[in-house]
């Protein structure tokens, strides 16, 4: 399978660059095979989706046996991907998933902590930014944001983690959406407050503020240099994108 390639200079995509560096996926070639040729000390083994046994959940399979099974499929690729970077929030998100499986049973509802897990796996980022952008963004107040507070931006980092959040970007969606939770700011003199390592974006991941929706949604395409032309006010009129905020009393 052909699959599309990222421009490797795309903001979303640059902490996953170096590991693509060397080429992409022949088309005759298995993603976990081309996956395992990436693989390090802290990497799962990835194999082919049928590995994993009729029956057995996907999560438990990758708490029992460290692999993970792989489809042939853009999705999975950057989901591999993500394992690759940033392994210990990948394990955390799995030992999350274990535990309430182990504790509720396959069936039935997932519950808030797996429904938290499921999105962030999914659609979620991590930001650390100053005080002033993250009231800013819990407010919807786009041009405050993204104009107004522009410049703060240099202060500030985002690290995309949903694979499937990576494929909308892949495919030039404008509206796509990140789910957001904020990273602790480093300690004054470290790098600018800059430091959203794997070990700090796995330390966000605690369950009982999971459980409580803790994030917050980020249209990406308003962030300074992620799309041409979002320095213009007009960019932010358009409400199917940056929506306003909710009325008061209403959900």
């Amino acid at each position: 399978m052909d699959l599309p390639r990222p421009d490797p200079r795309a903001p979303w995509f640059q902490p996953f660059a170096a590991c693509t560096s060397g080429g992409w996926p022949a088309p005759e070639q298995p993603v976990a095979a081309w996956l395992n040729g990436l693989r390090h000390a802290e990497a799962p083994d990835f194999v082919p989706q049928a590995h994993l046994p009729e029956g057995m959940t996907y999560e438990g399979f990758i708490a029992q046996t460290g692999q993970v099974p792989t489809r042939e499929n853009l999705h999975d690729l950057f989901n591999g991907l993500v394992w690759l970077r940033y392994p210990q929030t990948k394990r955390r998100l799995n030992a999350l998933h274990a535990q309430a499986l182990a504790g509720q049973g396959a069936g039935g509802q997932r519950g808030p902590v797996r429904d938290a897990v499921t999105l962030f796996d999914e659609s979620g980022a991590v930001l650390q930014a100053p005080e002033p952008l993250w009231q800013a963004l819990l407010a919807r107040d786009w041009q405050s944001l993204f104009l107004t507070r522009r410049a703060l931006w240099l202060q500030a980092e985002l690290r995309v983690f949903g694979h499937a959040l990576m494929e909308k970007l892949l495919a030039g969606r404008l509206n796509a959406t990140a789910h957001v939770l904020l990273a602790p700011r480093a300690q004054a003199g470290q790098d600018c407050g800059i430091a959203l390592s794997d070990e700090a974006m796995a330390a966000v991941l605690q369950p009982q503020h999971l459980a409580l929706k803790p994030f917050v949604p980020l249209p990406l395409a308003g962030i300074p240099g992620w799309h041409t032309g979002n320095g213009d006010a007009d960019f932010y009129a358009q409400t199917s994108i940056f929506r306003p905020p909710r009325a008061a009393g209403r959900a």
